[in-house]
C-alpha cells in the first residue's frame, strides 16, 4: 500500500477526524472534525506532519509520491466546489486557495500563511468576470502580491507597506478600503516591480509554481527563529513537524455584506461564560489579528473603550451572528472547551475556517474549568487536568496596591491580566540583550508586536501596544505566556528613531519607568508598589478538587513565622524545610554570632551561644505556634562561618571593639576561616563535628520551645531535626549521639518530654549511595530523608550552580542537557535520588519518611518524577505550594510529566 501524504476534507470525502492532531496538525484534524459536525467549512487538502519529517530530514526535499498526491487532492477539491465551477488556474473561473500551518500544538502567528493563491494577471480577469467586482478582485491580488513575495520570496514588507501609504496619501484617503480598482491594480504592478528590485526576478505567475512555493515556505517557517523561540518557551518538541492546510479561498472583503473575525466562545481574560470576539467588515482574516485596524465588537458583551462606538457584527450582519452564536454552541459543546474560532462571512454566508482549544490567562482556566464540572460538561479529574502548574503560577502574580498613588498616563484594552513594572524598550532584541546581559526589567513598548517579536515580548515583564484589539498578535500570545499585556492604546505614539513615546504633551524615553495594570487597561508613569492577589472562590474550589486528587503531600521552605503564615494560607502541609542560618543574619543577633565564630576558646563560644540560645528558642517557638501542630524540619547550620563574618574593615574594627580583642587578632582568625571551595569545605555536619556546641545549642532551642508550646498552649509538635551534608554514617552516628544526650537534658530539666525524630538530607552522591548504612537502626540511624537537590545536583554533574549559568545556555543551544537546576536530571541526579529511596527504606522500613527540599520541589516535571519514585512529600517556597499541589495530583492521575 503506497504511503498516503495528503488528506482531503469536504463534503464529499473526508479522510481525517479531530483525533489525528499528530498527523494533521491541529488545523487539519479540527476542519476534518468541523465538517463531521456538519458545520461550513471550505473544502480542501492538508499535507500531514510526516510531509515535514522528510522536508527536514532530506535536505528540504519532498517524498517522490507528494506531488501526484497534491495533484490528486486538486481535483478532489475542484470535485467539491463542482457546483461553483471553479477550477485551480482557470481563467474564466479561477479557484483561489489559502495555504496556512497547523502543528499539533497550537503556535498562533508563529508559522506563515498564504491568502489568495492562485492570482495573476489572466486570474484576476476571471475573479472580476465572476464577483462582478473589480475593486475586491485587485485588493486580493495587491493582497496576495504583497504577503507571497514577503513569505515565499523573502522581501521586506516594509517596501509594500511604504508604498500603500504613499498611494492612499496621493489619493487622499485614510483607509485601505477606500483605494478604487484602478488605484490597487497601479498598487499590483508597483508590488511586483518592488520584487523585481529586491530579489532579481519577476514574480511567480503560474499557480501551480505559486502553490509549491507556499507549501515550502510554509514547512520552511517550522523553523524560523519566532517558531524556534516560541517552542523553546513552550517546551514544544521540534520533531513534531508542522502540517500544512490548503483551502478553498472565502473573502471577507467582497463589500459591507462580508466579513472576518475571531471569537472565543467564553471570555479568554476572565472566563466568564460570555461569548467573546472582534470582526472587520469588508476584510481578510490577517486584518483583524495584525491590529492595523481597530476591529468591531461581534456584541455588547464584546465592548471595550475602542470600539463601544461601532456597530456589532450582532446589528450588522444579524442572520450570520444568529448562526454564529448557534455553532460556537455546538462547537463548545464538542470540544468540552472553551474554543478559539476563526470565520469569514461572504455575502452574508457564514464560513467557518478553524476552531481550537482558546489561549485563556491562568484566572479564566481556573474559572472555566470550575464552571464546566458544574455545567456537567467535564468531571473533576478533568478540570484538574485542564490547568496547567504554569497558568497556577501566573495567577498569584501581583496586582496593584489600590493604596499606591498612580500617575495614569493613558488607557489601552485590557488584553491580559497582572501589574507589572519595568524599564521602556522599543526593539524585541534590546528587550533580550537588556535583560539577559544586565538583568533589567523591561516593558516592550511598540505599534503593534508581530511574531518576529516573541523573543523580546517572552524576556519582557509586560507588553504596551499602540494598535491592535483583544484578538490581536500581541493580546493572544501574552495571555498564553501569562504576560501582561495592554494593547491598542492609541494615545500614545511611538517614535522609533528617537526611541521616545508621546503620550499628549509627555513625553517618555527608552529607559523610563512604566507600570502596566493589564486588569484595568490602565498604563501609568514610574513604578508603583503591588500587593498579593486576592484568590477567587472558583480558585479555592479547584484547589480542594486538586487535594482531593494527589498522594504526595507537599510542605513549604520556611524561615519565619510569616514565612510560615503565608505557606499555610496556600495550603502547605509543613515545612519541609528550615534553614537556621537565615535566623542568624538578623541584625540584633549577627554580633553574637560573629562573636562566636571569631572565639578562640570553647569556654568564649559558649558564652556566645548563651546569648543566641532564647533567640533561636524564640525563633522556634513562633515557627511551631504558626504550624498548629504540622511537621516542621529544621536544618542544623549548613553554611561555612566566614559566610557570617564582617567583609568590610570598619565592620570588623567596630567588633574588635565590642567583642574587647585586638584588630589583628580578629582579622588573622578571620583569614584562618577563608576557603578557596567552601560549598565542599568546612559546612554542614562538618561544623557540627568541629564544634559540637553549636548543634547543641540549636537542639536546646528546638527542644525547649516544643516544651514550652506543650506546656503553655498545650499544643503538640513533632520537630524533626535535620543534619546538613552527611557524607558517612559515622558522621551521622557522632552528631546523633551528642545531639540526643543534649535533648535528654532538656527533657530532664524540664520534667517534659515531645516526640521528635532525627534524620539527614541527602544531597552529596556518597550519600544516596550508601543510604542503607545511613538509615541502618544499628548505624547511622536516620529517621528520614530528605534530598537537598541543589547540592546532589551541584555535586553529581561537579557544576557550580552560582556559575555554570555563563555555559549552559550553549549546553541548551546544542542539545548537549538542560539546566539540571530547573528539573531533575531523571538519569543521574534522579537515579541517585531512586536508589537512596530504596537503600533506605530495605534498612528502615517501607514507612520511612522521605522527601525532597530543594528548588525542584516545587517545579512540575520534578514533582512528577518525585511522585513516580514513591516520595512523601515535596518542600517548595510558598509562593510554589499551589503549583505544586496541582502537579502532585496531576502525577497522580497520570499527566505525564515524564518526557
Amino acid at each position: 500500500m503506497k504511503k498516503k501524504f495528503v488528506y482531503s476534507f469536504g463534503p464529499s470525502l473526508c479522510e481525517g477526524d479531530g483525533s489525528q492532531k499528530h498527523l494533521l496538525g491541529g488545523k487539519g484534524a479540527n476542519l476534518a472534525e468541523m465538517l463531521k459536525l456538519e458545520l461550513p467549512v471550505p473544502p480542501g487538502f492538508t499535507l500531514s506532519t510526516e510531509v515535514c519529517t522528510h522536508f527536514y530530514k532530506n535536505e528540504r526535499s519532498y517524498p517522490p509520491l507528494l506531488e501526484g498526491q497534491v495533484e490528486s487532492a486538486i481535483r478532489q477539491l475542484e470535485k467539491d466546489l463542482t457546483a461553483t465551477g471553479m477550477k485551480f488556474g482557470d481563467k474564466k473561473n479561477p479557484l483561489l486557495v489559502s495555504v496556512r500551518s497547523g502543528a499539533p500544538v497550537s503556535m498562533p502567528g508563529m508559522m506563515d500563511t498564504v491568502l489568495n493563491l492562485g492570482l495573476n494577471d489572466e486570474t484576476v480577469q476571471g475573479l472580476i468576470e465572476q464577483s462582478g467586482d473589480a475593486r475586491f478582485a485587485y485588493d486580493s491580488y495587491r493582497r496576495f502580491v504583497m504577503m507571497y513575495a514577503d513569505v515565499v520570496l523573502g522581501v521586506n514588507t516594509s517596501y509594500f507597506e511604504t508604498a500603500l501609504e504613499h498611494r492612499k496619501a496621493e489619493a487622499g484617503v485614510e483607509l485601505d478600503t477606500e483605494l478604487t480598482a484602478e488605484q490597487l491594480k497601479a498598487l499590483v504592478k508597483e508590488f511586483k516591480g518592488i520584487t523585481v528590485e529586491q530579489i532579481g526576478r519577476k514574480f511567480p505567475e503560474t499557480p501551480l509554481e505559486q502553490l509549491w512555493g507556499a507549501i515550502g515556505a510554509v514547512f520552511g517557517s517550522w523553523m524560523n527563529p519566532r517558531a524556534m523561540t516560541y517552542r523553546k518557551i513552550n517546551g514544544i518538541p521540534a520533531e513534531i513537524g508542522t502540517a500544512v492546510t490548503v483551502q478553498a479561498m472565502v473573502y471577507g472583503n467582497m463589500g459591507n455584506d462580508c466579513a472576518t473575525g475571531v471569537a472565543f466562545t467564553r471570555d479568554p481574560s476572565t472566563g466568564a461564560k460570555k461569548f467573546f470576539g472582534e470582526f472587520l467588515l469588508n476584510a481578510q482574516g490577517e486584518d483583524v489579528v495584525a491590529g492595523i485596524r481597530t476591529p468591531q465588537p461581534i456584541n455588547a458583551d464584546s465592548f471595550n473603550d475602542s470600539n463601544k462606538h461601532l456597530p456589532t457584527l450582532e446589528k450588522a450582519l444579524p442572520t450570520a451572528y444568529r448562526e454564529l452564536v448557534t455553532l460556537y454552541q455546538k462547537l463548545e459543546r464538542h470540544y468540552r472547551d472553551m474554543q478559539d474560532v476563526e470565520f469569514t462571512i461572504q455575502s452574508g454566508k457564514l464560513f467557518m475556517l478553524q476552531t481550537r482549544n482558546g489561549k485563556r490567562t491562568a484566572a479564566a482556566a481556573v474559572s472555566i474549568a470550575v464552571d464546566m464540572v458544574k455545567e456537567g460538561l467535564i468531571q473533576k479529574q478533568e478540570a484538574v487536568m485542564r490547568v496547567t502548574p504554569e497558568q497556577l503560577d501566573q495567577l498569584l502574580h501581583p496586582r496593584l496596591d489600590p493604596k499606591a498613588k498612580k500617575d495614569v498616563v493613558c488607557r489601552g484594552l485590557p488584553a491580559s491580566p497582572g501589574a507589572v513594572t519595568g524599564q521602556i524598550v522599543f526593539d524585541p532584541d534590546v528587550a533580550e540583550k537588556q535583560v539577559k546581559e544586565k538583568g533589567l526589567k523591561v516593558i516592550l513598548v511598540r505599534v503593534e508586536t508581530s511574531p518576529e517579536d516573541i523573543h523580546g515580548m517572552h524576556v519582557a515583564e509586560g507588553i504596551l501596544t499602540a494598535r491592535g484589539g483583544m484578538t490581536s498578535h500581541a493580546a493572544v500570545v501574552a495571555r498564553g505566556m501569562g504576560k501582561t499585556c495592554v494593547a491598542g492604546c492609541a494615545a500614545i505614539k511611538i517614535l522609533h528613531e528617537t526611541k521616545k513615546m508621546i503620550v499628549g504633551n509627555r513625553e517618555f524615553s527608552e529607559g523610563d519607568w512604566l507600570t502596566l495594570d493589564g486588569t484595568s487597561g490602565e498604563v501609568i508613569a514610574g513604578k508603583v508598589n503591588t500587593v498579593v492577589p486576592e484568590l477567587s472562590e472558583s480558585f479555592h474550589e479547584f484547589m480542594a478538587w486538586v487535594d482531593e486528587s494527589r498522594r504526595l503531600r507537599v510542605r513549604a521552605n520556611a524561615d519565619t513565622p510569616n514565612d510560615a503564615r503565608v505557606a499555610r494560607e496556600f495550603g502547605a502541609e509543613g515545612i519541609g524545610l528550615c534553614r537556621t542560618e537565615h535566623m542568624f543574619f538578623d541584625p540584633e543577633r549577627i554580633g553574637a554570632v560573629r562573636q562566636m565564630i571569631l572565639s578562640d576558646s570553647l569556654e568564649e563560644r559558649e558564652k556566645a551561644l548563651t546569648k543566641i540560645l532564647p533567640m533561636q528558642r524564640g525563633d522556634f517557638f513562633s515557627l511551631f505556634q504558626e504550624m498548629k501542630g504540622l511537621p516542621v524540619t529544621i536544618r542544623l547550620l549548613d553554611p561555612p562561618l566566614h559566610e557570617f563574618l564582617p567583609q568590610k574593615e570598619e565592620d570588623l574594627r567596630a567588633l574588635s571593639k565590642e567583642m574587647e580583642v585586638p584588630y589583628e587578632a580578629l582579622y588573622r582568625r578571620k583569614e584562618t576561616l577563608h576557603e578557596f571551595n567552601p560549598m565542599l569545605g568546612h559546612r554542614g555536619c562538618r561544623l557540627g563535628i568541629s564544634f559540637p556546641e553549636i548543634y547543641r545549642m540549636q537542639v536546646r532551642a528546638i527542644l525547649e520551645a516544643a516544651c514550652d508550646l506543650k506546656e503553655k498552649h498545650k499544643q503538640l509538635v513533632e520537630p524533626e531535626i535535620m543534619i546538613p551534608l552527611i557524607a558517612d554514617w559515622k558522621e551521622l552516628q557522632y552528631v546523633r549521639s551528642y545531639c540526643e544526650d543534649e535533648i535528654a537534658k532538656v527533657f530532664h530539666e524540664r520534667k517534659l518530654e515531645v516526640p521528635y525524630t532525627i534524620g539527614t538530607m541527602i544531597e552529596l552522591p556518597r550519600a544516596a549511595l550508601t543510604a542503607d548504612l545511613i538509615a541502618n537502626p544499628e548505624k547511622g540511624n536516620a529517621e528520614f530523608f530528605s534530598f537537598g537537590t541543589n547540592d546532589l545536583t551541584q555535586t553529581t554533574f561537579g557544576l557550580s550552580r552560582d556559575d555554570s549559568a555563563s555555559f549552559l545556555g550553549t549546553y541548551l543551544e546544542k542539545k548537549i542537557f538542560p539546566d539540571p537546576f530547573v528539573s531533575i536530571d531523571h538519569e543521574g541526579v534522579g537515579a541517585l535520588m531512586k536508589l537512596a529511596v530504596q537503600k533506605g527504606r530495605e534498612a528502615r522500613g517501607p514507612e520511612m519518611k522521605i522527601g525532597i527540599c530543594g528548588e525542584q520541589g516545587g517545579e512540575a516535571r520534578s514533582v512528577h518524577f518525585c511522585h513516580k519514585i514513591g516520595l512523601d512529600y515535596v518542600s517548595c517556597s510558598p509562593y510554589r505550594v499551589p503549583i505544586a499541589r496541582l502537579a502532585a495530583a496531576q502525577a497522580h492521575l497520570g499527566k505525564n510529566g515524564m518526557d
